[in-house]
Parts: C-alpha cells; structure tokens; sequence
C-alpha cells in the first residue's frame, strides 16, 4: 500500500458570520486550521496545500510559521469545491487525503482512512440530523450515490463528512472531466462520482466519530461548549485505551492489572504515569518525528550509565528502535523550573548531580557536537521543506567558527547530559535529585551543562554568580567564562534548528520557542563579538 504523504485542505469559503475563515476561530489554545495540520503530520504528512479565498492574509501569516502551500483562489464567491481542487493541480504529485477546512473531527478520522485497502475512499459516519447532510447510498459495498437530496436515494448508508481519500490517477481523470465543465459551482465529490465507471469509491464507516461542521455561529458555540470537549475525552481515552493494551503486550501481562493511566507533561513524547499491580511507572511514548532526531540506542546505553551512577530512575522496558521507555515512577518528586531552580539548596544539588556526572568514570556511547548537530536538523529541516530563518546563512558564517575558537581554548570531554532544562531534574525529598531524559546525552565539554543550566534557568548575574561557586568551588577562569559564553550561543544555534526541523516535521508548538531561542542566540553572539573585538582593541 503506497504511503500518503500530502494532504488538500479547502479553504477558500467565505462564511459572512465569522470576521475570519472558518480555520482561525479559536479552538482552545489553538485553531482549527492550526488542529487539522497537527493532525495531519502526527499521521506522517507532511506536505500540505491549502486553497485559500476569503481573507488570505490570515493563511500568508500561517504559511510564515508552518510548512504548508498556498493555493489562492480569486474566485473563491462563484465557484464550488472542483474548481479550488483544480488549482492545486501543479502541487499535486501522489496520492493525497481531501479535507474541508470547515470541520473539527476526531484525529482516528484520519488513520482509519488512511489504513483502509482502498486507494480512494471516503469517510461517512451515521447521519447527524444536521438538514444539510451530504447522504450516500452504498452499492455493492462501495460508493454509489451522494445527494443532499434525500429523494434521489434508494438508501440511506450514510452521512459524507468531507474527508477524503483520492489516488492520483483517479485525481488526474477528475481534472480531466472537469475540462468540459460549465457549471462553475460544482463539488469536488460530485466530480469524483463521475469517474466511478473506472474506479470504485470505497468507504471507512465510523459510526460514533465525533465531528462538526461550523457553517454558523450557532455551530461554532456547540463546538466549543458540547462537541469539543466530548471530543477531547473520547480523544484521551482512546490513547489510553492504547497505552493500555501496548504496555500488557509488551510486558505480558493481564490487562486487568494496569488500574490507573494519567497523561503527564513532555515537549518531544508523551508521557503517561500508569499503575501496574499497585506500583506506580512512566510510560514514555515517542512522539512523531522523533526517530528523524532521536538516536534511540544512545539513550537507551546512557540512561542505563545514568541509573548505575545513581542519577536516574530504572528502566523496566526500552526499546531502542520504537523509543517505547518505562521507567519507575519518582515518589514525592518535584519537578524544578525556573523560579525554583534559583534557590540556593536546589543550586546546590543541581550542581552536586552536574559534578557526579562529570567526573564519572563510566564513558557514554557517543560523542557529541553541536556544531555538527546544527548543520544535521538544517539538512533535516530542509528535507522536510521547511524554511530557514531569513538571516540564518549569514549568521552561520559567524557561529561556525567559535568551534576552533573552544578547541583553541581546550575542550575537556566527559560524559553529558547536554539537555539540562530545569524540568530534567526531578527532586525527590530534601536532599535527592534525580536527572532524567537522556534523549541527547553524550560525550562533550563539562562546561556545556553548565552554561545550559544558567541559560534555560535564566540566571541573573549574581545568580550565575552563585551557582558557578557551587559547581567549581570557586569563580570561573576567563578561559572558562570564555567557553561558558562560547556554550550558550551554540546552545541557542542547535536548540533553534532542531525545533525549527521539529516544526517542520509537525510540530507546531515549537514555532515561538525555535523562533525565541535564534533571536536570543543572536543577541548574545553579537554580544560575545563586540566583547572580543574590545579585548583584542585593549591588547594591541
């Protein structure tokens, strides 16, 4: 079965109601256009177009941060559904999924049909009694008629929702009938019928989706008050429902035994907390993508060092090449962050943790360079049509060559865990701290930790101050500051391309963080150039 890697939302409508298209009312956190993209990468697309109409500046904005196409249609008044689909014609090069951008709908919607054998196919569920339902007939189980005229049917089988699945042969016979079109106003799936002399339709039947159209005002409330929060928790107890029957088939075990599942936080996977025979466990999940940024094998070699020494939990499972982690559950633990990280007892355990790891004696199972890594999520970016930040080439010529600058002031390499945000240290009572998510751990400069600690924990001066004596016992030499700084930029230049490759691999929420940790990279690589260009100015 080919893998379908594109995706054509409509969005050209115009509903006079709403002060903008459909896509942009607030879902949430979130929109409904920002939703259905998520949706889309989570299940592997990652080429998107869009046709656009009404307000298309709304979708420019979008298209500046997400990595879809545009597709503008002008007469986006006169026209119906075929003739926006036929201007994406030059975009379209596979077999792609077909969705109106005026519906919400349950993220399964997608992965059913993508799984179904039919190369095209549509989605139907019971009829929602909604007075505009597009009705369908099924013959001779595939497709055979659609009508929102309940009087051209022999049968109901069916209500169309507006997602489909449509190969690229039977695209292209599509285009080509509608070459003899006069009728302006045509629908895409009134188009697609014409052809089913060559193709048969098939079908994916979900009886209790839970989905919207939003024509109105008074559908756009029942949204955001009944439907979508009933939505969310059918959502939420599918994907436990998952995690569910993984966790009892990997660990052989009677599901009955698992008798708790709660989601927890995480930036890259998600996280549940589970019960398993009264004892309580993390269940790691990958999410997607990840395999693209993520050695597996790495992680799974380092966290078991990590566990040895003392500083993470125990894995019970890890599977190196589905990421799939179990680990013990930490009791009583605090997560730091920020604010708390500031204080001087957690300062002085971050650094404890920071000295241990440093001075082991164990070696991790790779080495590490960010200068290398950079370049890497750029070409993964890239790969995935993503888009460099307008000034990145320049800037790159700058950073670049702060690498001879560390080895002209010598590197020390010991094991890392080079991802030392606050939230990575999980504090158990008064005086235990533990160090966990060693996704990109690896051989490098002691120092990187360092720098990244006072960095994502936003340390002031004195506070920087303050933690450098808990850590060295003393204040840094200028040597040291110099690679501290050196550290931070880099910091900044590998985090930034790997949430921008992120973002390009789907996503979203990673579009403000890649975008702040660049500007910030930015500023302080200035800041560190105009500071050597003094010392060397005082030196002549």
């Amino acid at each position: 079965m080919t893998q379908i890697k594109q995706a054509v939302i409509l969005a050209a409508g115009e509903r006079k109601v709403f002060e903008t298209p459909v896509g942009f009312l607030e879902l949430e956190d979130s929109t409904i256009i920002e939703r259905m993209i998520t949706t889309l990468n989570g299940n592997g697309i990652d080429k998107i177009i869009i046709t656009t109409g009404y307000k298309k500046e709304y979708y420019e904005q979008l298209a500046k941060k997400r990595n879809v196409t545009l597709v503008y249609c002008d007469k986006y008044k006169w026209t119906g559904t075929m003739h926006s689909l036929a201007l994406a014609s030059k975009h379209i090069d596979g077999d792609f999924l077909l969705i109106e951008g005026d519906m919400v709908f349950e993220e399964r919607a997608i992965s059913y049909l993508l799984k179904h054998p039919n190369k095209n196919c549509m989605l139907i569920t019971s009829e929602s009694g909604s007075g505009d339902e597009a009705l369908v007939e099924i013959r001779d189980n595939y497709i055979h008629r659609i009508s929102k005229d309940i009087h051209q049917l022999n049968k109901i089988d069916g209500e169309f929702i507006g997602v489909s699945k449509i190969s690229l042969v039977a695209y292209r016979e599509m285009i080509e009938d509608f070459k003899y079109n006069k009728n302006p106003y045509l629908y895409y799936e009134y188009a697609l019928l014409n052809i089913i002399n060559k193709h048969n339709i098939g079908y994916e039947k979900i009886d209790d989706l839970i989905w919207s159209e939003i024509d109105t005002t008074e559908h756009y409330n029942n949204l955001t008050y009944l439907v979508y929060p009933k939505l969310k928790r059918k959502e939420m107890e599918i994907k436990k429902q998952f995690v569910k029957d993984l966790l009892s088939n990997i660990l052989e075990i009677d599901p009955q035994s698992i008798s708790h599942i709660e989601k927890l936080g995480g930036l890259t996977n998600n996280n549940y907390k589970v019960r398993i025979n009264e004892k309580d466990f993390v269940a790691r999940v990958p999410g997607f993508g990840t395999e693209k940024t993520i050695d597996r094998l790495n992680e799974k070699i380092n966290s078991s060092l990590a566990y040895k020494i003392g500083l993470d939990s125990r894995s019970i499972y890890f599977n190196e090449f589905t990421g799939l982690k179990i680990t013990e559950f930490i009791e009583n633990a605090e997560t730091l962050n920020p604010t708390t990280a500031k204080r001087e007892d957690n300062m002085e355990l971050i650094a404890g943790v920071l000295k241990t790891l440093h001075t082991s004696s164990d070696t991790f199972n790779e080495d590490f360079d960010p200068f290398e890594g950079t370049l890497y999520y750029e070409n993964v970016l890239l790969e995935a049509n993503g888009k460099l930040f307008d000034d990145y080439l320049e800037l790159k010529e700058l950073f670049m060559p702060l690498e001879d600058q560390l080895a002209n002031l010598g590197m020390v390499n010991v094991p890392g865990h080079l991802d030392a945000l606050p939230e990575n240290f999980i504090k158990s009572g008064e005086n235990k701290l533990y160090l966990i998510d060693w996704e990109y751990s690896g051989n490098y400069d002691y120092l990187w930790d360092v720098a990244a600690v006072s960095l994502e924990c936003a340390y002031s001066e004195d506070e920087e101050e303050l933690f450098f004596k808990k850590y060295f016992g003393t204040n840094p030499t200028t040597e040291e500051r110099r690679k501290i700084e050196i550290h931070k930029i880099m910091q900044d230049m590998f985090w930034s391309m790997w949430s921008a490759a992120k973002v390009a691999l789907g996503d979203p929420y990673l579009a403000d963080y890649s975008l702040d940790r660049y500007n910030r990279g930015k500023e302080n690589l200035s800041n560190y150039m105009k500071n050597e260009s003094n010392s060397f100015l005082q030196n002549i």
